[in-house]
Parts: C-alpha cells; structure tokens; sequence
C-alpha cells in the first residue's frame, strides 16, 4: 500500500501527539489555526465512504480523542473545529480518514 499516513503510523510509533490503539495524532504540516491536529485512525480507510458498519465505533472514538485533545489543548470552551474532508471535490487529498481538529482563533462560516 503507498498511503502517506499508513507510512507515518509506521514511522511515528512512539513520536505521535497522542496514540492508542484505535488511532494516533500528528501536528499537521501547514497549521491553519494554532492548534491544527490530525486525528488518523490506524485503521487504513481512504474515506468516511470506505467506512462500514463495523467502524461505527472506530468513527465514533475519532470523535471523542479530538475532544479530549481540544480540553487538553485549552480550547475547547472558546470553541473548536473539526473537519473531515471526503473524496477530491471535498478537499481531500491524502486518502487515509483523518479528522482535523483546528482552534485558538475565531473561525468563520462558510469554511471555504
């Protein structure tokens, strides 16, 4: 498999933000907030699409690690975003699900 975020769950095994053994947490990149962190679960699936019923819990824990790293990181009372982008049109462009969780700034509506 050739999937950039298969190959960091490999390569970051003890360097992630958070880990566990459903998913782990990487800063992204090129921030676009002053917390900007990637939620990936460790499970490869290219997209919420490729998501079945047997990951309803897999999808619902993605949720709960990003709210406990929005408290952690202090901003979680002032507010937060979490964005999961899907397929091309959507924005995605590495094909792994990962959940973005952006905060500490004021964000706005529409997101682009």
């Amino acid at each position: 498999m050739d999937c950039l975020f298969c190959k960091l769950r490999d390569q970051s095994a003890g360097k992630a933000l958070y880990e566990d053994d459903k998913c782990f947490v990487l800063q992204d990149l090129h921030p676009q907030a002053p917390v900007h962190l990637l939620i990936l679960p460790k499970k490869h699936l290219a997209s919420p699409d490729a998501a079945g019923e047997e990951d309803d819990m897999l999808l619902g824990h993605l949720m709960q690690v990003a709210a406990k790293l929005a408290r952690e990181r202090g901003i979680a009372d002032d507010g937060y975003r979490l964005v999961v982008n899907c397929n091309a049109k959507g924005g995605q462009t590495v094909f792994h699900l990962h959940v973005h969780l952006l905060g500490g700034r004021q964000m706005s509506w529409p997101p682009g």
